[in-house]
């Protein structure tokens, strides 16, 4: 007698990719690399992580790219809604809140995505904005620092440690704390990203960097390796 034969499905594929960003006194920078894969297959070389929601604020979203899809344009609904309503845009910190809500209202079937928001607030301060896949979130401030920073996707681990290196100098003592101009963040990111790309398969080809600062944003295209 034949055995029974059990089926497996999953509804969740992991797509690769990092993201890194960094918030500072009066700037932001978010960056993300383009490369879409499941396993060893490449699917698409310049498939973009980064959706940008307000004319101060983006979103980039690693994991599952369906996922990700339908939460961005979920996202953009939900602003356009409250742009709608209170004739302004939305400022960062009440799109950190709203995120987490959606997320959270997902909880028994998540969207497979690993979020991080990074923008400028009322203040003129640059945030960012860390959250797992059902809405948990924290705003991030390194202590003792005037920078903060996270990253994000299959190649965080390694690109976390170049930011703790480069901003959070936790190997230096007596050290002062040092300050960075938009296009010193800038080429700090690319070689974060570089790196990463160099010991991680699912970070590769191009990166789209989102500076951001009080006079709104702009975006610079980057080659990685393509390989």
């Amino acid at each position: 007698m034949a055995q029974p034969i059990q089926h497996r499905f999953s509804p969740y594929a992991d797509n690769g990719g990092t993201c890194v960003a960094i918030s500072g006194p009066d700037q932001a920078v978010l960056i993300a690399d383009t490369r879409l894969s499941k396993g060893y297959s490449i699917h698409s070389r310049k498939c973009s992580k980064v959706t940008q929601l307000t004319s101060k604020c983006a979103i980039a979203s690693c994991g599952m790219k369906a996922d990700a899809i339908t939460l961005h344009k979920v996202l953009k609904i939900r602003l356009t809604m409250y742009e709608h309503e209170h004739r302004k845009e939305a400022s960062i910190t009440a799109i950190a809140q709203m995120l987490s809500t959606i997320l959270y209202g997902k909880r028994f079937f998540p969207y497979y995505t690993f979020n991080v928001l990074a923008g400028i607030d009322d203040e003129g301060v640059g945030g960012v904005y860390h959250y797992d896949a059902i809405g948990n979130f924290e705003r991030i401030n390194v202590e003792g620092q005037v920078y903060g920073y996270t990253t994000s996707g299959s190649g965080s681990a390694l690109a976390h440690a170049v930011l703790d290196q480069q901003i959070g100098e936790y190997n230096v003592v007596g050290t002062k704390q040092k300050f960075f101009s938009n296009e010193q963040l800038v080429s700090l990111c690319k070689d974060v990203l570089s790196s990463t790309g160099e010991r991680d398969i699912y970070t590769g080809d191009y990166a789209e960097i989102f500076l951001i600062d009080k006079t709104g944003m702009k975006k610079i295209d980057f080659e990685l390796k393509k390989d």
